[in-house]
């Protein structure tokens, strides 16, 4: 059909059509996006291959949009379980160099074709310029070749089938975890308590240092019948009841400071106002609330900040993220002002900024291409390393100077499909164009081998997690797919969920496990075999 040799029909027809057969749910599972690279390898045997550049530009946007989203929570991630996911990451890429060394050992197999199978078996790329290099064998291709249409598919199936066959509820999985993520910011209360301590009779705010001693915030302050904004310079009286907002923890403080909790509702004044502040204004992100010193200037006090979903506690220490939303109580008269300093601008949040985008990447590209030398051992990151490792180091910086490396959730998620369907199309249409071919030529055993050794590996990593440590059935995807290095497969995982788990997960093994293959590949080069 002459239709199909244009590459954008071809492209858009396949993603056409891979999202009429994703929604299609059978006992209530479904392919999802991931529909796409099985509809593009019927199209690649049937000879419609998309160009390589659409696969490229692709990754690219979707490493890109993975690593910004999960910038934030990676390296909180890594201090909290990175010992745990690095093990993982190291047990499968080892399981995997070893059934591979017994493929060569026991199978009869050519030694440069096995560790060509192993990189294709893994979807490594990386892997391969490895393999190329250390055995200057042309078969290290072939063995990719072979052991990369199943690398990609079997990731896929087994990721997508695995919360069915460990009988895991993937809803109950994404409210533990984020009770596990809530769990290290306790829940923000307000209580009203009496002045009775004769400690702070008389006495201001500023002189009491209510904030730092007890980690709460003081909102209202009522006076007889007359309700005030607190500021540093008011003075406490017996008999005053204070409004205070904070942590049970640090509420129990205020009590032994201040005096008894009450059941007292303080109304508000005319003069008063509390309001919901979204932060969109670049000049206040990374500042922290000390710096903005709101209080003292606008007698403005910051309640809470409620950013992710989660109520923080805030600080003179706490910085502001980009779409953080805060609670702010404050004179009507100053309110305004106050509303500018943070921008509250909610049209601000649907923009998208393409400045940054195109720097990070850019930059993500030529960190990729830097080489480390270690005697005959070379070793650079790739493009796909190279750009993960630089869109968390900006996820996690947020804003240097006036740019702001952060997206909103709207456009990151836009980018990241739009990324994700030109990569699985070009993907799957690439493998597809030889995946028949491969076969004729080298018989089913090489492809039983390569499906050993992506299946087995997983297997095994699968068991460990959830027997020994007990591991979040997202948290476990999102190692396995990184621990693969496959993108495809974190892309299955995406739409099962609306946390970031697998990403966070992903991104903190996709490194580990890119630099220890590299590393297995050069030591099983070297290897011979064993005379039994």
């Amino acid at each position: 059909m002459e239709l199909l040799r244009n590459s954008y029909f071809a492209l858009f027809l396949i993603i056409l059509i891979g999202f009429i057969l994703g929604r299609i749910k059978i006992k209530g599972i479904s392919l999802d996006v991931s529909a796409v690279i099985f509809v593009a390898l019927v199209f690649g045997h049937f000879g419609v291959v998309i160009p390589k550049d659409f696969q490229y530009l692709g990754l690219v946007l979707f490493i890109f949009t993975i690593g910004i989203q999960a910038g934030p929570g990676f390296f909180g991630s890594f201090k909290k379980n990175g010992r745990e996911l690095a093990i993982l990451a190291s047990l499968l890429i080892f399981s995997s160099s070893v059934i591979t060394y017994l493929v060569y050992q026991f199978g009869g197999i050519d030694k440069s074709l096995c560790i060509g199978l192993l990189t294709g078996a893994l979807t490594s790329t990386p892997g391969l310029a490895a393999a190329i290099d250390t055995t200057g064998s042309p078969l290290a291709s072939i063995g990719y070749g072979i052991g990369y249409p199943f690398g990609v598919i079997g990731v896929i199936l087994f990721v997508s089938f695995l919360p069915r066959v460990l009988r895991m509820n993937v809803k109950e999985a994404e409210a533990h975890y984020k009770e596990e993520m809530s769990a290290g910011f306790p829940e923000i209360l307000k209580k009203t308590f009496l002045v009775e301590n004769e400690n702070v009779v008389g006495k201001t705010i500023r002189e009491l240092r209510i904030r730092y001693m007890t980690k709460a915030v003081v909102s209202r302050v009522k006076q007889g019948e007359e309700a005030i904004t607190p500021a540093p310079e008011t003075i406490l009286q017996k008999g005053d009841v204070i409004k205070a907002v904070g942590t049970a923890e640090a509420l129990g403080r205020v009590k032994l400071l201040i005096g008894p909790e009450v059941d007292v509702e303080i109304p508000l004044s005319n003069q008063y106002d509390v309001r919901s502040v979204l932060v969109t204004n670049k000049e206040v992100v990374n500042k922290t609330l000390g710096q903005l010193n709101m209080l003292s200037t606008y007698n403005a006090t910051i309640t809470r900040i409620r950013r992710s979903g989660i109520d923080l506690s805030p600080t003179p220490s706490s910085k502001l993220q980009f779409g953080d939303k805060l609670v702010v109580a404050c004179n009507k008269e100053n309110m305004e002002q106050v509303n500018r300093i943070f921008g509250d601008d909610d049209r601000r949040l649907s923009d998208t900024d393409f400045l940054p985008i195109a720097t990070g990447i850019i930059l993500g590209i030529l960190v990729g291409k830097l080489s480390i030398n270690f005697g005959s051992f070379s070793f650079s990151l790739g493009l796909t390393g190279g750009i993960l490792l630089t869109a968390l180091l900006l996820g996690r910086t947020g804003k240097t100077g006036p740019v702001m490396w952060t997206m909103t959730g709207a456009a990151n998620q836009l980018l990241r499909q739009f990324g994700l369907l030109f990569f699985l199309a070009a993907v799957g249409s690439s493998a597809g164009s030889s995946l028949v071919d491969t076969f004729q030529e080298y018989g089913v055993e090489l492809f039983i081998y390569g499906i050993l050794i992506t299946l087995i590996p997983m297997i095994i990593t699968s068991v460990v997690a959830r027997l020994f440590l007990k591991m979040n059935i997202l948290t476990l995807l999102g190692t396995l797919t990184g621990s693969m290095t496959s993108t495809p497969g974190l892309a299955a995982i995406d739409g099962m969920t609306d946390t970031d788990a697998p990403s966070v997960a992903y991104a903190t093994v996709y490194p580990i496990a890119m630099v220890l293959l590299i590393v297995f590949v050069q030591i099983l080069s070297l290897l011979g075999p064993l005379y039994l």
